[in-house]
């Protein structure tokens, strides 16, 4: 382990209650970090996503906090609305007063968040939001995301499509940017990888508000060998029954993202379609020393496991509180200067916050669905690291404003 990251490694066992700060530091006031989501729509993710970040203040805090202050979570809602978003991160920075920003969950939502922090100048961690526009196309140098993007998730998938040998695929994506940018990727990276694969049927879903039945039907006639699906939550579960009524997944090869996240997939049960190639969070069967840490933690917090949301959210609030530390100050300004090439230890192990875009290289774990015991789960796991799936420097450099710098 080289230096930086074992020095990392210690920090985060800090965190974790077995090390603790030198005593005497000067308590100062908080650190206030505003946060918006979409707490109401999405509560399979967020109320993980929520405990996630709560432990991590509570550990920070009993620690000494950071530079000897304290962190204070200020927590919005949003409504899955981008109008609302805007409204609510204007509240958080002149009522509120917070210091910082971070949150969102949709990937629309993410970027009215985006470009209401260039407009004010004030630092923002987007947590979760897949879109790759936050960091390319509309990014900004007041904005960080944390989770891996859509094109890295495409990306981590591609090499099992492309295995699949199959020709004819079909695609079902929810009808927003996340499902938009997430098919506009797959094509293009299975085009270059095999180019004679045919795109022979899409299905753009409303979401939330899938049918389920006809969308199944729609696919089936036009007998594809190979599917991707990008479908989550509700949606998701509607469709694998729809599916497996109709038999149409049997003998199709399936690559889909987030479907081994336990969000998505404990729900699925015993209706969890086998062999299927997934992004996810397999708790059970990540045997490193960061990820135990966080795990025994979190159990012996709130007597549950933990999900994808959850390592988000507790990984959002480690950042911002390694951010501030390497700042020496909440400052605007000081906050970007210390992100660019930030190192922080996550319970998915090290990663960076590049300065070319301030995407983080969290990576995620790939795998295939099984059915044991009645639940779902992912076998046949590997760690994908986010700095292996991202594209050349020199598309990055021309899809990113040069006003984002």
């Amino acid at each position: 382990m080289s230096m930086p990251f074992r020095r990392l490694a210690q920090t985060f066992a800090f965190l974790c209650g077995t090390a603790a700060f030198a005593s005497g530091a000067q308590a100062q006031e908080t650190i206030r970090i505003g946060e918006l989501n979409s707490y109401k729509t999405q509560p399979a993710f967020l109320g993980p996503y929520r405990m996630g970040m709560e432990l991590a203040v509570e550990q920070i805090n009993a620690a000494g906090g950071v530079n000897g202050r304290k962190l204070e979570l200020i927590i919005r809602d949003d409504n899955s609305n981008a109008g609302d978003a805007v409204r609510a991160a204007e509240e958080l920075v002149t009522r509120e007063k917070v210091d910082l920003l971070t949150g969102t969950f949709l990937s629309n939502i993410g970027l009215a968040v985006a470009d209401y922090a260039r407009h004010r100048k004030v630092f923002f961690l987007a947590s979760e939001p897949l879109t790759d526009k936050i960091v390319w196309e509309q990014g900004n140098r007041y904005t960080f995301r944390l989770r891996n993007s859509t094109y890295m998730q495409v990306a981590m998938l591609i090499p099992d499509a492309v295995k699949m040998n199959r020709k004819r695929w079909a695609i079902v994506y929810p009808n927003y940017e996340y499902g938009q940018s997430a098919v506009a990727t797959f094509k293009q990276l299975l085009k270059e990888a095999q180019p004679d694969v045919e795109f022979v049927a899409e299905q753009a879903t409303p979401l939330g508000r899938i049918d389920a039945g006809n969308v199944v039907q729609a696919l089936a006639d036009s007998k594809p060998d190979a599917l991707f699906n990008v479908l989550f939550a509700a949606d998701l579960a509607k469709f694998v029954r729809a599916g497996n009524q109709r038999r149409f997944f049997n003998d199709l090869s399936v690559v889909s993202m987030l479907s081994g996240e336990p969000e998505y997939l404990d729900p699925l049960g015993r209706e969890t379609p086998e062999g299927w190639v997934v992004t996810g969070y397999p708790w059970y069967a990540i045997d490193t020393h960061e990820h135990q840490a966080f795990l025994d933690a979190y159990q012996a917090r709130y007597d549950d496991y933990p999900r994808l949301g959850t390592v988000i959210g507790y990984s959002a609030i480690v950042s911002l509180a390694e951010g501030v530390r390497l700042a020496g100050s909440t400052d605007t300004e000081a906050m970007i200067q210390a992100f660019r090439g930030l190192d922080v230890m996550t319970p998915f192990g090290p990663i960076t916050y590049r300065s070319q875009d301030h995407q983080s290289t969290m990576g995620a774990y790939v795998g295939t669905l099984a059915v044991r015991e009645g639940k779902g789960v992912m076998t046949d796991i590997r760690y994908v690291d986010g700095a292996t799936v991202q594209p050349a420097d020199e598309l990055v450099r021309q899809w990113r404003p040069a006003s984002a710098q």
